[in-house]
């Protein structure tokens, strides 16, 4: 797919629901004891994969659109099945699902798709022997064996920064005996799975070291899922480096543990006004309003990183168009995504003139304060966040960008390319 340079971007856009917050919503849907019904669900290759998931394990889901409803199977309810659960290229799932499978009767295999088997899944299978799981992983990936049954409450202390692996060890929390389970995180993460299972009546406690007491029972959840911040970062990137840009993104989650791109590009000198604060299904939303502006360079120290994990690639982006220059650190946490996430976006950059170097934490971007040449090929490498920096590095670029693999888009938001070019003025 080809896309050609823009003028700027103007309109409004609702993106699809949270991805993160959909794929949980599934999940403690399935361990409740009634039905569960979501709107603004948050449609994806990934979320449907979970949907797929949770009904081979003998759990009821119809999703008609952005609505869902789960007939849930209660917290120890479900069921073994007869073929190995394949998770795609779902991470979220097969990490998430692996805690509730520790503690459910029964032997499960978890696979994935060719991008999902090259991630590591040890930092969960670790915590989890502590509990007592008897789990195998394939030489430290999946496929993932777990034969489930009794668990015990640990102290764990992540030893890298991940929402996936604090929300495997406080699910699998909720059957282990002996008090609480207690994670310790090193800087906080993305914390929707503590908000939904505190709707879901669970005793949880927060703060750096999060506590979860074992439960007999979770209650169903009726919510309505905010925008997905991540799914907004394009456009918003896009507005912040097209003259004459003005964008207004309705209805965005602003979790302060998802939104440390607008931290960013705010003391890079972006014009973005967030306004109409509400809580929505326990999460902060609000509205977007994005103009264009001229940026000065920045740093992004590695206790920031998890707050801006996913818009990285685009931050590469922003900081190749800036004054001055930028560096990441303590993001070696993008080597084990969908693709090596440091690599690719150096790969996907440099062509189009972006003066873009990678260390083994991160990334250094010599800005230049005009728009990028372009004219290259951008291989995504089947990672969708390397689709939508391409296409917004395409469409600010003076000659535009081939995007090859831009299907992959569909993890996350199919319809991604149709709404970029309904809002680009060219």
């Amino acid at each position: 797919m080809f896309v050609s340079p823009g003028v700027s971007i103007r309109g409004a856009l609702q993106v699809p629901g949270d991805k993160s917050i959909s794929h949980r919503t599934l999940l403690l849907g399935a361990i409740a004891d009634g039905e569960t019904a979501a709107t603004g669900f948050g449609s994806s290759t990934d979320t449907l994969a979970t949907a797929a998931a949770l009904r081979h394990l003998g759990v009821g889901i119809e999703v008609d659109g952005h609505r869902v409803n789960v007939d849930g199977v209660g917290l120890r309810g479900l069921v073994e099945p007869d073929e190995a659960i394949d998770c795609a290229n779902a991470g979220t799932l097969m990490r998430l699902l692996a805690g509730i499978l520790a503690g459910q009767e029964g032997h499960f295999v978890l696979t994935g798709d060719e991008s999902l088997s090259r991630r590591p899944l040890e930092r969960i299978a670790e915590p989890l022997r502590q509990m007592g799981a008897r789990i195998k992983t394939t030489d430290g990936h999946a496929p993932l064996t777990i034969a489930g049954g009794r668990l015990d409450s640990i102290r764990y202390e992540l030893p890298v920064a991940s929402a996936q692996v604090k929300s495997c060890v406080l699910l699998a929390g909720l059957y282990a005996s002996g008090g609480p389970t207690v994670v310790v995180e090193p800087v906080p993460t993305r914390d929707h799975t503590e908000r939904l299972l505190e709707a879901a009546g669970a005793r949880i406690r927060g703060g750096p070291a999060k506590s979860i007491w074992p439960a007999d029972r979770l209650q169903p959840l009726t919510i309505e899922i905010p925008g997905d911040f991540s799914s907004a970062a394009p456009f918003i990137a896009a507005a912040t480096l097209l003259p004459d840009s003005q964008l207004v993104v309705r209805g965005v989650g602003v979790n302060p543990t998802r939104t440390g791109f607008l931290s960013v590009l705010e003391r890079m000198g972006a014009r973005i006004a967030v306004f109409n604060r509400r809580l929505q299904g326990g999460e902060p939303v609000a509205d977007l309003e994005v103009g264009h502006a001229e940026l000065d360079a920045t740093e992004v120290p590695p206790e920031e990183v998890p707050l801006l994990v996913d818009e990285l690639p685009l931050f590469a982006l922003v900081a190749g168009m800036a004054h001055g220059e930028s560096v990441v650190r303590g993001a070696e946490e993008l080597r084990v995504k969908e693709s090596d996430r440091l690599e690719s976006v150096r790969e996907a950059l440099r062509p189009l003139g972006i003066r873009i170097e990678t260390m083994q934490d991160g990334l250094r971007v010599r800005g230049i304060p005009s728009r990028p040449r372009g004219g290259g090929e951008i291989d995504t490498r089947g990672d969708h966040r390397i689709a939508m920096l391409g296409a917004v590095a395409g469409l600010v670029s003076r000659e535009g960008a081939e995007i090859k693999g831009a299907e992959s888009v569909a993890v996350s938001f199919p319809d991604f390319f149709e709404i970029l070019d309904s809002l680009a003025v060219r």
